[in-house]
């Protein structure tokens, strides 16, 4: 397994001279540069001057991307994907050609885990994460989220939020409870020592801040979170929330011992390509749980069908997704380069590792909020004519700005940002399908504040 963390410092590749293909090809020398069309930058200075201080990170990322690929080509390789596997199928499903458990067998590889059910048919990161809490929850058990207050569309899931009696956790008998963040944004692993019960039958560790402004987590703390979970309740399982995280670093949370995890395919493990779906992946009996929340009991999960190309797209979107998050970590560290050398405070800071997709930036009032959203969404690929406006969405509880012109919609991955409308008026960026998309925009950003 490679290691490597993406904020470390490495050495340039060496430079191999490589076989001519003919002989009777002239070679050229390495170092002769056509200057018959000079290219001016078209970034702004600042963002010039991040980029050239962001070298060894950059580097950094590309070793990453390298360590991660490699383990999705032999995950395909040992299921054996074919392009038999990539068409679609009909009704109940049952005339699938195979790629359903390709995909299923080729994904729980990659992430370490027993089993994995990767389905068109969820269709949200929250649909995908509340099948799992409901395959592990049952009335009269107790769920801890053990990283302060969960993202906000899972306020209704759990109950914490009234859902209406539509059906919440809350509503089925299952209690609640979280462990607020230590003073510096991280666990607070003095609480966590004493925090588990022996009701408690789920621990809730959400990976990414989501809406707070807080360090999002890395693997090696999650597993450090599991092992003190484990000892205080041996029982009690372990759900990891892993939206924006999957393969920002070179191990996943269930190699660290993670139960199960949950999420989008319109996020990371999807590449940009996905058009829809999600997955749970983890220990096959809370799999299969998770499964029948999702259908129904006794349907396991050979049924559901995935019409058109869809198949393909799954496939083809998870061996490019290592790639795409690789932009995207790049996208980010020059996000906080550039904000912070004009004084905003950033998330996470400067040059230090990631743990997931999302850079966030404290702007300071709602104007500059609505501003800077405005300003991607005009140096969007869709939609640049339109301008985003702030209201309420659908499982937030706050006035939400999005600005996302993207080619899926809601497909954060591509290149998005959103934030909610209350202090600090953070605004939270993910995605870029390459870095110097966000090299771009933020010109325009910086015109705009």
């Amino acid at each position: 397994m490679c290691s490597v963390s993406v904020s470390s410092r490495v050495s340039a590749y060496p430079i191999r001279a490589s076989t001519p293909m003919a002989t009777s090809l002239p070679s050229i020398p390495l170092n002769v540069i056509s200057t018959h069309h000079a290219i001016a930058s078209p970034f702004m200075p600042e963002v010039v001057k991040a980029v050239d201080a962001l070298h060894s990170e950059f580097r950094a990322v590309d070793i990453l991307v390298a360590c991660n690929s490699t383990r999705v080509l032999k995950a395909f390789q040992k299921a054996r994907v074919g392009s038999h596997h990539f068409g679609g199928s009909t009704g109940y499903g049952h005339d699938e050609a195979g790629g359903r458990v390709a995909l299923d067998q080729a994904f729980a590889e990659i992430v370490g885990a027993e089993s994995a059910i990767v389905r068109s048919q969820f269709f949200s990161g929250t649909h995908a994460i509340t099948c799992a809490l409901f395959a592990l929850l049952r009335p009269g058990d107790e769920l801890l989220a053990v990283a302060g207050a969960p993202y906000d569309t899972l306020e209704e899931v759990i109950g914490k939020r009234d859902s209406g009696g539509l059906g919440s956790l809350q509503d089925f008998g299952v209690k609640y409870r979280e462990v607020p963040l230590a003073e510096d944004g991280g666990l607070d692993w003095n609480a966590l020592t004493s925090a588990v019960k022996p009701e408690t039958k789920c621990a809730l560790i959400q990976r990414s801040c989501g809406y707070s402004w807080r360090q999002s987590l890395s693997v090696n703390d999650i597993g450090r979170a599991i092992k003190i979970i484990k000892m205080q309740n041996p029982s009690c399982s372990v759900m990891v929330d892993n939206c924006y995280g999957e393969f920002v670093e070179n191990v996943e949370p269930p190699m660290v011992g993670a139960d199960l995890i949950a999420g989008s395919l319109i996020k990371n493990p999807g590449g940009t390509i996905a058009p829809c779906g999600g997955y749970v992946a983890g220990k096959q009996k809370w799999v299969e749980a998770a499964a029948a929340r999702l259908s129904a009991p006794g349907l396991g999960v050979d049924c559901g069908s995935t019409p058109g190309d869809i198949t393909r797209a799954f496939f083809q979107g998870l061996f490019l997704s290592p790639q795409m998050v690789g932009e995207a970590i790049k996208g980010s560290f020059l996000i906080a380069e550039v904000l912070s050398s004009k004084g905003y405070k950033v998330q996470p800071l400067p040059r230090v590792p990631r743990s997931d997709t999302v850079q966030a930036v404290q702007l300071g009032s709602r104007e500059r909020l609505l501003a800077f959203c405005e300003a991607v969404q005009r140096s969007s690929p869709v939609g640049s004519y339109t301008k985003p406006i702030a209201g309420t969405t659908a499982g937030y509880a706050s006035e939400v700005i999005f600005a996302d012109g993207t080619f899926i919609d809601g497909s954060t991955s591509e290149l998005s940002c959103d934030g909610p409308l209350r202090e600090p008026f953070a605004v939270f960026c993910q995605g870029g399908t390459h870095w110097t998309q966000w090299g771009l925009v933020l010109g325009e950003v910086l015109k705009s504040l």
